[in-house]
């Protein structure tokens, strides 16, 4: 089975190869894991096993397969709306209603919910009442960075399925494939700090590699205790949007915080962090996070971006 293409977690791989090897397939999964963890490729690669028309599925070559992959298979469907901050109940309504109509091209119609954390009461109380009793074809992927946010009937009625970090030994090469030109020291800490994870390895040392030119010329002028140059930073976003700087303030945080953290001691995964962890002392650093946490917290009560940037020139050590 091609659940390889999934890194690590090789007994969960092991206990569904046999169990679909069997015939048996759950009316609801429950996939479990942080964000970046694989919850998405192990639903996607799951739905392609229960849907695919090739041998030892999921072969990820006949056309089911390519479909679920591609996102376009009628019968892999997905409930949600990015748009929205909680999965609203007519949604699961709607789908609710929509698992009666049998499947297209299938012997299974599949039902993904990205966000299951952010259903509500309503909401997960509506879906129980088909979980209960599905029709024979229906299956539910659950996925959750949360279980504890459902509830304990709705979880009762799903295979858990919980991912777990991966193994140095496969995560760097993987990273080292993605990211040919950045060093060990950088890979390394990029794994440790996201925590063994995959996606959040990842968009650590895409996070460095994209570095907006305000971070980096915040991190010289910092670094430089450059209160001028700090000035002539700060000074143009006054007029930006306040999503727009409340955006700047937090990569400027996480950098401040590793800079800090890599002054400790810590493996750091951002150069300019590093950098910067060697050119101010603790003290410096942990000022800079509480100034710029507060600018966050009044940019949250709809201060203007002028203010907020004055507060900086002013505060910033």
């Amino acid at each position: 089975m091609a659940f390889e293409t999934l890194l690590g977690n090789r007994q969960l791989k092991e206990n569904l190869t046999q169990s679909l090897e069997k015939g048996h397939i759950s009316h609801g999964y429950l996939i479990c894991g942080p964000e970046g963890s694989g919850k998405r490729t192990l639903a996607r690669l799951l739905g392609a096993a229960i849907l695919c028309r090739g041998e030892n599925p999921p072969c990820l070559g006949c056309p089911a397969c390519r479909k679920v992959l591609g996102g376009n298979h009628p019968d892999f469907i997905i409930v949600d709306d990015p748009q929205k901050k909680t999965v609203t109940v007519d949604l699961i309504r709607q789908a609710r209603e929509d698992i009666y109509v049998r499947p297209n091209q299938s012997d299974h119609k599949i039902y993904l919910f990205p966000r299951a954390q952010d259903m509500g009461l309503p909401g997960q109380n509506a879906l129980l009442k088909v979980l209960e009793e599905p029709p024979a074809y229906g299956v539910f992927l659950l996925l959750t960075d949360n279980p504890e946010k459902l509830l304990p009937t709705v979880r009762s009625r799903c295979v858990q399925l919980r991912l777990q970090p991966v193994p140095r030994e496969q995560l760097l090469p993987w990273l080292e494939e993605r990211f040919p030109g950045v060093g060990q020291e950088e890979l390394l800490a990029a794994a440790r700090r996201g925590g063994g994870f995959p996606g959040q390895a990842q968009a650590l040392l895409a996070a460095g590699e994209t570095a907006s030119p305000q971070t980096l010329a915040f991190a010289q002028a910092l670094g430089a205790g450059d209160s001028l140059a700090l000035l002539q930073v700060l000074a143009p976003m006054e007029k930006w949007k306040r999503d727009d700087l409340t955006h700047q303030l937090e990569s400027w945080l996480e950098l401040v915080q590793e800079a800090l953290a890599s002054r400790g001691g810590q493996a750091a995964v951002s150069a300019h962090a590093r950098q910067l962890g060697r050119e101010r002392t603790a003290r410096d650093l942990h000022r800079g996070v509480l100034c710029l946490k507060q600018a966050l917290a009044y940019t949250d009560s709809n201060v203007s971006p002028g203010a907020v940037c004055g507060y900086l020139e002013w505060a910033l050590p």
